[in-house]
């Protein structure tokens, strides 16, 4: 009971150390992709320039079906609130970015008032976005707030308005309805306005302030968005969930959302002596965090629920850079992304049995019916394979950070078993009693149709072994095939002992680094000799322009766990810094472009961080510490997890 005592103690001392560093405030002007993002893990939106709407709007599970012009894709909703204000001069001065309260406040003013929007993406009623907006008169001030909906110009939009009681007091409320253009899903926002005294509502998309000097008041918006995606009513759902926000009220609305977000920082990450990859760390966590919730049985696309940037698919992104830090920080929020890809396995059966192989093949590009959505003028939707031994992969780690037995016999083995099942039939023998994977695409998509991958067989071995091991676990006989080809997949080199990314490989420029991802998190190459050789060797092949930064973050991994410190900092430096974007340390896809909010670059850094740094693994005993260096400039990391706290 005493160590159980000093953990929680420790846990919450380290949550206090951390927490001034779980807010950023920027005073002047800002580039729109610079924002951060405000989710729930079902709705999520970046802030509009001014702080009194947003940008772009998306719930998780709103798309639209492929058709013979284009493929399944995320759709935006409509923006839950898009104020305009009667005022001249009236400036944002200042953001606050609260990450510890999830929560994204504007100051705005001119010579007549101050103004504070805080946005909110409710994170304990997560169909609801809240606007609240502080007013202080600075002299005396009538003024008028109106709100505009945003829609897209190829979509509809019909409004009702009605005026509703709640303790008391009447409430105006809209209802708008979207209706999408390709005639499958609708969504239905709900929207009431509550007002403090000095702010009164006209109408439902007006708010007249009339105040005098030194006044202040504040009014408050609550939208709930609903699909059809989600409910079969969703016109009486947004509605429904608007009057219970109205009967809890502002002050217990965000006492729990504030609550639910301080729950999630109870596991977190504190570095020090380098304050720069401190923030950089926590944004990323943060952006993780918004992104995904328990219980949902949705994963986590590359770029979130940013906008539209790869139509909103899943990829082996979720499974092997987002994945392992989730479930070492909270279990519960990995589930669902596992449970996702169970409830596509009757689509990857469907797959499997369609291109002539057995068990199931996941699609590379996946949307939320499970099936294959990369666009055709891509080869990767047919040839990057790998993705069903990062799926197996990915079960295999959550069952080792849950430990529960009885999720792997009923759900996880099954899983595993069919991803094996695939492999086995999609090797071919060699005459030497070898086994290769022919005509692949690997993390490299520079190099197209090789033989014998490097991480597409490596994470075939990994996936065949965990198999074996999952059903020895449960007792079960395993395939004895499993293991053989497992031993007998074929890897090859160059004269001095480098491991080629492919068959016939030559030097040539790469997208990622295949063969260093063996080293972690695949752990077939295990010499320190061999490790860093392969990890100098392709750094000196990566296009880093263009390529993503992940191969840096896991060769960090590899050089601080085999004594090569100062090497780490250099490739988690440039895992992360020529990607960062803006004072609220948003990452960028590559280092050449702007398209924001990658989470699989803040998965890969913070690897680099959890796995390098602090020594941390994930085994089928749980999570565990292992050898590893700090460099010179970091005098200390520390990671809260449930399963302890560890630090180096």
């Amino acid at each position: 009971m005493r160590k159980i005592l000093t953990f929680i103690i420790c846990a919450f001392l380290a949550l206090d150390a951390a927490a001034a560093g779980h807010t950023i405030t920027v005073e002047g002007k800002i580039a729109p992709s610079e924002l951060p993002l405000a989710g729930n893990g079902l709705l999520g939106f970046i802030p509009s320039i001014d702080g009194l709407g947003t940008q772009r709007t998306y719930s998780a599970t709103v798309h639209e079906r492929g058709n013979r012009n284009s493929v399944s894709k995320i759709r935006p909703v409509m923006s839950p609130f898009s104020l305009t204000v009667s005022a001249d001069g009236l400036e944002p001065v200042r953001r606050t970015l609260d990450m510890s309260r999830g929560s994204f406040s504007t100051t705005l003013e001119n010579n007549r008032m101050r103004i504070q929007a805080t946005q909110r993406a409710l994170r304990g009623l997560p169909c609801i976005a809240m606007l609240e907006v502080e007013i202080e008169a600075l002299a005396d001030l009538s003024t008028e707030f109106i709100d505009h909906p945003a829609i897209a110009s190829k979509d509809s939009l019909v409004s009702t308005s009605k005026k509703v009681k709640n303790e008391g007091k009447y409430h105006l409320m809209k209802r708008r309805e979207l209706s999408y253009s390709d005639g499958r899903d609708i969504a239905v926002s709900t929207n009431a306005i509550v007002c403090a005294p000095g702010a009164t509502a006209i109408g439902t998309d007006t708010i007249a302030v009339n105040l005098k000097k030194n006044q202040k008041t504040w009014f408050c918006i609550l939208t709930a968005i609903c699909s059809s995606a989600d409910y079969g009513d969703p016109w009486q759902e947004s509605e429904r969930q608007i009057l219970f926000a109205l009967r809890e009220g502002r002050n217990r609305l965000v006492a729990r959302h504030e609550q639910l977000w301080s729950d999630l920082w109870q596991s977190d990450i504190v570095i020090d002596g380098n304050e720069e990859l401190q923030k950089a760390a926590t944004s990323a966590l943060y952006h993780l965090y918004s992104s995904i919730r328990p219980g949902s049985r949705r994963s986590i696309a590359p770029l979130g629920q940013s906008g539209q940037g790869y139509n909103g698919h899943i990829f082996w992104d979720a499974d092997t850079w987002m994945l392992p830090v989730i479930a070492v920080l909270h279990p519960e929020l990995a589930r669902p992304m596992v449970d996702f890809r169970i409830d596509g396995l009757p689509a990857a059966r469907k797959r499997a049995q369609g291109m002539g192989y057995a068990g199931a093949m996941f699609p590379w590009e996946a949307d939320p019916y499970g099936e294959e959505s990369t666009p055709t003028f891509a080869l990767t939707g047919s040839m990057e394979q790998h993705i069903t031994a990062c799926v197996a992969n990915g079960a295999w780690t959550y069952y080792c950070t849950s430990g529960d037995k009885d999720w792997l016999r009923t759900q996880g083995y099954p899983l595993m078993k069919e991803c094996a099942d695939f492999w086995a039939s999609r090797v071919e023998r060699n005459s030497d009693g070898s086994y290769s994977i022919k005509n692949v695409v690997g993390a490299d998509e520079y190099s197209i149709g090789g033989d014998d991958n490097a991480f597409t067989n490596g994470a075939a071995k990994a996936a065949l072994h965990h198999t074996t091991e999952a059903a020895e676990t449960l007792g079960l006989q395993p395939d004895s095939r499993w293991k053989e080809i497992a031993d007998k997949l074929s890897f090859h080199y160059f004269d001095d002992g480098t491991m080629r990314e492919h068959a016939t490989y030559d030097g040539a420029t790469i997208k990622q680094s295949d063969v260093t991802l063996l080293g972690y998190p695949l752990g077939i190459m295990t010499d320190p000799d061999e490790l860093v050789r392969n990890i100098n060797y392709y750094n000196d092949k990566l296009d880093l322009a263009h390529g993503p930064a992940m191969s840096h973050g896991v060769m960090a991994v590899t050089l601080a766990r085999h004594g090569r410190p100062e090497d780490a900092a250099k490739a988690l430096d440039r895992a992360y810094k020529p990607n960062l974007r803006g004072p609220f340390m948003v990452l960028a896809e590559t280092a050449s472009n702007n398209r924001t909010y990658f989470l699989t670059g803040a998965g890969a850094m913070l690897q680099g961080i959890i796995f390098g740094y602090a020594g941390l693994e994930i085994s089928p005993e749980g999570v565990i510490q292992t050898s590893s260096e700090l460099p010179q400039d970091i005098t200390g990391v520390s990671v809260s997890t449930p399963f302890g706290h560890f630090s180096r």
